[in-house]
């Protein structure tokens, strides 16, 4: 496919370099259109070495071939990265003073933009206006990393993973819709770890990899995504808001944080159902005889505990306000409901209660869709995701399979493939349950 690597003046353009690779390597035509301000970063020959196209910022080069209209045009895909604020500016005004603002004009493809700047720039109300503008229109634009930025810096501003841009690119390129445009959406990913002493926890083999993919592809598919991590080492997503957790209670705190105003929430982690009673201080050193057994509690159960949260909240938004009733007390009484009102009523959201959608995952060695559906109507949850786990299976591995059930209505097979596909399949089925 025929991609236009648009590069505007800022540090980060040197990443684009790895950007260009990825395209190219994975057999990608890529014309590289650098604003004048990116040349002065990166020059004209690397961009020309690297793409094997001739490179120009101008529209008076080659006037007869007509650049400033037909680059555009031919184009199956227009990803601007870094974006600078000038450039979301005038992207967004419709300004066409260089090549790459008229081919961001002229072209009818999907466009992808990847904003840097500092982060005074990217929380300015102008740049924010600008951002929901494009958005707006059909554009994806990939919310910054936090990070080190120019000089002492840090904050959100920094240019994403060109590793993770190309994945969402990728997804942008396969055609799928823009459907969770202006949703919030929360997603779960990895294995919680119990500790039983500094150094030993009780944890599981879940790599974070199919909390990954979901989190990815709402994004290419238009969503603000908060994707809660436990325990994975895998490179954050581009344009998701990363909260990074290690147990089951801290997990549990974070998503409720998040999804008092989410749309949806995909609780694709693998979460601890026990903790140790006691967690030592020190570690338990090994002595004569036999050790001293390990007393386990429950820890809370997240998702259903997620749905309780929605019954009630629906139940508070039926009612006059100041008849709203404090919700319940959870379940485990160490952690603290986080993101609630004083009191424990929830927020209540303009398009509806707490949230519109729970998906849950349920893995399985024996018994699986006959636990899955039992899982289904104890939880609570709109869809539940179950998949048999095993040596080689589920865990660690970038494939999957699984048998999306679904409350009151038909079960969904999903064949053995990439746990991209299955991240679509979830989407697709999020999406249509979405007001």
């Amino acid at each position: 496919m025929k991609v236009v690597l648009g590069v505007s003046g800022g540090i980060a353009a040197y990443k684009a370099c790895e950007l260009l690779r990825l395209f190219t390597e994975s057999g990608h035509e890529v014309r590289v259109v650098p604003t004048r301000e990116a040349l002065k970063f990166v020059g004209a020959p690397t961009w020309a070495a690297l793409s094997g196209n001739p490179v120009s910022a101008e529209v008076w080069d080659d006037v007869h071939e007509v650049p400033h209209v037909r680059i555009g045009k031919q184009a199956d895909l227009v990803v601007v990265a870094p974006a600078t604020a000038d450039v979301l500016a005038r992207a967004a005004h419709g300004l066409a003073g260089d090549l790459l603002t008229n081919t961001l004009l002229t072209a009818t493809c999907p466009v992808v933009f990847a904003p840097a700047m500092h982060t005074e720039m990217w929380q300015h109300p102008a740049t924010r206006a600008n951002v929901e503008t494009l958005r707006e229109r059909g554009a994806v634009v990939i919310d910054p990393a936090v990070g080190r930025l120019t000089g002492a810096d840090t904050g959100p501003g920094r240019l994403p993973d060109p590793a993770e841009i190309f994945e969402v690119c990728l997804r942008v390129l396969r055609g799928r819709p823009r459907d969770l445009a202006g949703c919030k959406v929360v997603v779960s990913a990895g294995g919680t770890r119990e500790a039983i002493d500094p150094v030993r926890y009780l944890g599981n083999r879940s790599s974070g990899r199919q909390g990954y993919a979901l989190a990815r592809t709402a994004v290419a598919r238009g969503a603000e995504v908060t994707l809660v991590a436990a325990n994975v080492t895998l490179p954050d997503p581009a344009g998701a808001k990363v909260v990074r957790v290690e147990s089951a209670s801290e997990l549990r705190d974070a998503v409720l944080a998040a999804a008092a105003d989410a749309d949806a929430v995909v609780m694709a982690a693998a979460v601890a159902d026990f903790r140790p009673a006691t967690r030592h201080e020190a570690k338990i050193k090994k002595t004569d005889g036999e050790p001293e057994p390990i007393f386990l509690a429950k820890n809370p159960d997240i998702l259903a505990e997620l749905g309780t949260l929605r019954r009630e909240a629906r139940a508070a938004h039926t009612r006059p306000a100041a008849a709203a009733q404090p919700l319940p007390a959870a379940a485990d009484p160490d952690p603290v409901v986080a993101g609630l009102e004083p009191g424990g009523v929830v927020p209540r959201r303009e398009r509806g209660a707490y949230p519109e959608v729970i998906v849950g995952f349920a893995a399985e060695t024996h018994d699986v869709l006959a636990n899955g559906q039992a899982k289904l109507a104890r939880k609570g949850c709109d869809l539940l995701v179950v998949n048999q786990v095993g040596e080689g299976l589920a865990f660690g591995t970038p494939d999957n399979a699984a048998t999306v059930l679904v409350a009151g209505g038909d079960p969904v097979e999903v064949p053995f493939g990439p746990k991209e596909a299955l991240a679509d399949v979830v989407w697709d089925l999020v999406a249509a349950r979405l007001p």
